[in-house]
Formats: structure tokens, C-alpha cells, sequence
């Protein structure tokens, strides 16, 4: 097996990824695989932080169809983010990872505040990180939760893990001579107005100098890929 081309990453995992075909809550035979999958990652010696969306239980303000404000909506989306990162910790533990929540709000008993210096210790010890509650403030998505984490661990690079396969230059599902970019630049994305990350994430990763590579989950090796220098998806620098 080759050298890791990273030795430290932040991967952000959309909610409703871990959902499967069913949309909601949990499809735990392809979370098993996500978390084996990271669990090879860490024996070739890569640190890896986590960070998951609250889709597949909550939207914001999408589901809470105008009848609930948007502070609200999006305090309601980052307790959705804390159950996902409970749920995927246990299942870390059945394979054999030790894996630690860190939530950025308090909410006792669930996991513990977070610090960016107990994560750094966390992770050189071999744990997997993951964050959870986004950045504690509404208005802010996971996307920008996730380059915040990544940036405040000193990571090497964003795994952004999606439904889909890499950057398009449109929606392939509706104009099917979109092309897909293996390397796009931060400011061509802004620009372009792509659908990668909000807006805010994406200036966020530009400043702070945050390689970040799009592919596909659906295949859960992707993730090993990346890692050993594979052209895999779109990578946005």
C-alpha cells in the first residue's frame, strides 16, 4: 500500500449520505462500510476529523417550512448533526476505532465542548474527531462548520464527501453537456457560483490556503483513494 499523500484531514459527510435509498435516519450497513473504510485510513497512519451534516433528519429552514425561524431551524439542524456523530461513533466502536465527539455547543452527556487542542491530542493518539453542532452559530452551514474544524486542526486537506462524483460546470441531472473539472481554482468556483460549498466555506478554505477534494461517497474506497494520491473527483486549490 502506498504512502498517504495527507496525514491529517477533515471529511465533511452530507447527512443524507448516510442515510442510503431510504432518505432518513440511518442505512448502517453503509455507514459500517464509511467507518471501515476510515478505520484503514488510520492504520496507514492518516488522522481524520469528521464532520457530518443533519440532512437526513433535518433541513433548516427547507423542512421547517415557514412555520419555524431560521435561528431556530438551525439550532434544530445542529442537534440533527450531533445525533448523526453519536450514531457513527458507536459504530466506529464495533469496529475497533475509538472515536470521540466534540460538540460546539454544550449539551451534557452527549460529548464533550469543543477545543481545538484536545482535538489536535485526540487525533495524534490515533482517535478518529468528530465535530459536531457546526460552528454554534445559525446562519452557518456544516459546509463552513467543516472548514472552520479543518483549519483550527491545521489539516492538510478537506475530504468533501457528496452524492455526487466531483465539481460540474452545471447540473449534469438537468443539462447533460455539464462537464466535470478535475482541478478548479477557489475563485473560478466563487465566480462560477458552483455548487461545491456555500459561498462562505469556500472563501474560508481560499484564505486559510485548504486544498479541498469532491467525490463521490457512494463508493466508500474513494476515501482510501484520495488519500494515496488517486486523481479522484474534482479537487478545488
Amino acid at each position: 500500500m502506498s504512502e498517504p499523500v495527507y496525514r491529517r484531514v477533515l471529511i465533511k459527510i452530507s447527512g443524507e449520505a448516510l442515510s442510503g435509498s431510504k432518505g432518513t435516519g440511518f442505512d448502517f450497513g453503509f455507514v459500517t462500510e464509511v467507518c471501515e473504510t476510515v478505520k484503514r485510513c488510520t492504520e496507514i497512519g492518516v488522522q481524520v476529523a469528521i464532520v457530518i451534516g443533519g440532512g437526513n433528519f433535518w433541513r433548516g429552514v427547507k423542512d421547517g417550512a415557514g412555520k419555524v425561524e431560521r435561528v431556530s431551524a438551525d439550532k434544530m439542524g445542529m442537534l440533527a448533526t450531533a445525533m448523526n456523530c453519536l450514531a457513527v461513533a458507536d459504530v466506529f466502536k464495533q469496529t475497533g476505532v475509538d472515536a470521540r465527539v466534540l460538540t460546539a455547543i454544550d449539551i451534557q452527556g452527549v460529548g464533550e465542548r469543543h477545543d481545538a487542542r484536545r482535538a489536535i491530542e485526540y487525533l495524534e493518539a490515533g482517535k478518529v474527531v468528530l465535530f459536531a453542532c457546526g460552528t454554534s452559530q445559525p446562519f452557518f452551514s456544516t459546509d463552513t462548520g467543516a472548514v472552520l474544524r479543518a483549519a483550527e486542526i491545521h489539516a492538510d486537506a478537506i475530504l468533501l464527501a457528496k452524492n455526487i462524483d466531483g465539481v460540474y460546470s452545471d447540473d449534469p441531472k438537468k443539462n447533460p453537456s455539464a462537464f466535470r473539472f478535475d482541478e478548479i481554482s477557489y475563485s473560478e468556483v466563487l465566480e462560477r457560483r458552483l455548487a461545491v460549498m456555500d459561498s462562505t466555506a469556500t472563501s474560508l478554505a481560499m484564505d486559510n490556503d485548504l486544498p479541498v477534494i469532491v467525490f463521490a461517497l457512494a463508493e466508500p474506497e474513494n476515501i482510501l483513494r484520495v488519500l494515496q494520491g488517486e486523481k479522484v473527483g474534482t479537487t478545488v486549490k
